[in-house]
């Protein structure tokens, strides 16, 4: 069982920056970031694989970038020009194998607990 643990999450006000961090317990092919705000479903918001292939909802390309440091572990998630919308719990996730890497909940098999993003207008 691999265990995600995020960190960076706060507080910024509209326009501001944030960066998230996931740091794995061990080798996962594939490491995704979703949120979920009160109310909604949680959505997809990007994903990277190990060998660099990436992919983004498309409310947030531009914005947000996926990054990750293989010899770690960790993922990461730069948030820049950040919108009140943007508020949500921000998880990390994770699957073993590449080829089920893809913009979709359902297709993760180990998540973190989660870390509070709130922008504020």
């Amino acid at each position: 069982q691999v265990q995600l643990v995020e960190s960076g999450g706060g507080s910024v006000p509209a326009g501001g920056s944030l960066r998230l961090s996931c740091a794995a317990s061990d080798y996962v092919a594939c490491m995704g970031w979703f949120r979920q705000a009160p109310g909604n479903e949680r959505e997809a918001i990007a994903i990277t694989t190990r060998g660099g292939i990436e992919a983004y909802a498309d409310s947030v390309k531009g914005r947000l970038t996926i990054s990750r440091d293989n010899a770690k572990n960790a993922a990461y998630l730069q948030m820049n020009s950040l919108k009140p919308e943007d508020t949500a719990m921000y998880y990390c996730a994770a699957v073993d194998l590449v080829g089920t890497c893809q913009l979709h909940t359902s297709k993760f098999q180990y998540w973190g607990q989660g870390t509070q993003v709130t922008v504020s207008s």
